[in-house]
């Protein structure tokens, strides 16, 4: 009966240990810490955040992390939990993340998040400059290249980003039509 037991409690632990620590998890607890700062950090008079979007594409659907709309553009983000070190440039297809010793390559996540930018686009049929991609990382992951200041290190840096743009670009109905589309 003991052996039965401690036999389940270590599966359950194990089970639980490796449920936390799946892609699919950390991805969600990164973009649930990142939509807890915006709605602290941004004017809920001001700005719309959105979670979690599925929107339609030419060739079926993409999921996008955040949108945050307001007077001063439309922010499209893309949240990454990762840990270790980060190399990369804007043209480069592939990053490489350093964790310890072992090294592997993920998309560009602006690259990545470029299909998303083009998707709102034309959903809304806005200018491309009205449009902001961003990606932020949360966790421990460290920059170890020069990265373009639309990348971000921190929820706390998203949000300084999105409340230092402040020039209107669209009118508060514009916004709410934005919002019933998206």
């Amino acid at each position: 009966m003991e052996f039965g037991f401690l036999f389940l409690a270590f599966t359950a632990i194990f089970a639980v240990y490796f449920y936390f620590r799946s892609p699919t998890v950390k991805g969600a607890m990164g973009e649930a810490r990142v939509t807890s700062r915006m709605k602290s950090a941004l004017n809920p008079n001001e700005y719309v955040i959105l979670n979690d979007l599925t929107l339609p594409t030419n060739g079926g659907t993409t999921q996008i992390d955040h949108i945050v709309v307001s007077q001063f553009g439309i922010f499209v983000v893309e949240t990454k939990n990762m840990k270790g070190w980060i190399f990369g440039g804007e043209r480069q297809a592939r990053w490489t993340q350093t964790l310890r010793r072992h090294k592997s390559q993920f998309q560009n996540p602006l690259r990545q998040n470029f299909k998303h930018v083009k998707t709102v686009q034309e959903l809304l049929s806005l200018r491309a400059v009205d449009i902001h991609n961003v990606v932020v990382f949360v966790g421990s992951a460290q920059p170890k290249t020069d990265m373009p200041n639309n990348v971000l290190w921190s929820a706390r840096e998203l949000a300084d980003y999105v409340n230092a743009r402040r020039m209107s670009v669209f009118s508060q109905d514009q916004v709410t039509d934005f919002v019933e589309k998206l």
